[in-house]
């Protein structure tokens, strides 16, 4: 199960031997989409300010993902004058950001801040966003100065309320 999402990715495209330059952002429909290397997206998980941070790990083709994205919105209204960010990073594949993720964002009216990872190596990188994690979507990383939880699940909006409240107390 560790690498599931390796074998999704592998199989469809998105891990290349040859390495071509890939854009930095993605425009569709007025809507703009920072793309990251796992390298470059890594600074957003080790922040250290004065803000809590909210990662969500998702796709569009994920159910839960996209069941329980209502509930990062209204946690990042609902907390916005608390300094916490609410960080939705889609796992979709490249070719679909401007065709189906920006859409998608559009559709829902998706507010918080959504950046794409490019996937080049994920069975490199999914151990460095949490070693127990094995690759199943959804997954979050809440954290802070002080302190850092990661949930591979989906949320209610009471259960991921309630990560939160832990973190900022």
């Amino acid at each position: 199960m560790k690498y599931l999402l390796t074998m999704v990715l592998l199989s469809w495209g998105w891990v290349s031997v040859a390495q071509t330059p890939q854009p930095s952002s993605y425009t569709a429909e007025g809507r703009t989409i920072e793309a990251y290397d796992f390298a470059g997206f890594e600074k957003l998980l080790q922040m250290k300010d004065d803000k809590t941070y909210v990662v969500n790990f998702w796709a569009t083709w994920c159910t839960p993902c996209v069941q329980e994205l209502p509930y990062f919105e209204k946690l990042q209204q609902a907390y916005r004058d608390q300094k916490v960010e609410v960080i939705l990073v889609s796992l979709d594949m490249a070719k679909q950001v401007e065709s189906r993720l920006i859409p998608f964002l559009i559709k829902k009216d998706i507010r918080s801040r959504v950046v794409y990872l490019r996937n080049t190596d994920s069975g490199e990188w999914i151990g460095k966003v949490d070693p127990s994690w094995s690759g199943a979507l959804p997954a979050t990383v809440l954290y802070n100065a002080r302190h850092r939880v990661f949930r591979e699940q989906s949320f209610t909006y009471e259960s991921l309320e309630k990560e939160l409240i832990s973190i900022l107390n």
